[in-house]
């Protein structure tokens, strides 16, 4: 089994690239470096739109239990850094959290 945590935010057109550069640069390590047992990977997703630009964020843990090794007890809170919170327009107070139940690849 698998937990995938997703995670929104938005930024305004002339932010974006800022706060791609922060998630890349900062926050990405900074997570990569706390060697968070059944931390497995993060997939970002970016898409463009007229009005603004929207993000996604995927972890992947082995557990929910790793989850809450990475965020505590309250592990539904999003983890977003003072710094990445100035450039985004609005995100997600709270991280989705689902069981991955299948997987093919072809």
């Amino acid at each position: 089994m698998a937990i995938k945590r997703l995670w929104h935010g938005w930024t305004t057109k002339e932010n974006a690239n800022k706060y791609q550069n922060i998630l890349t640069t900062e926050v990405l390590p900074g997570i990569e470096k706390k060697n968070i047992s059944g931390y497995k990977k993060m997939e970002v997703l970016r898409i463009d739109r007229e009005e603004e630009v929207e993000f996604i964020v995927i972890m992947t843990f082995e557990s929910l239990e790793n989850v809450k090794d990475f965020q505590g007890e309250n592990y539904k809170k999003a983890y977003v850094p003072e710094k990445a919170q100035k450039v985004l327009k609005k995100w997600d107070l709270e991280s989705t959290h689902y069981e991955l139940i299948e997987t093919r690849r072809y």
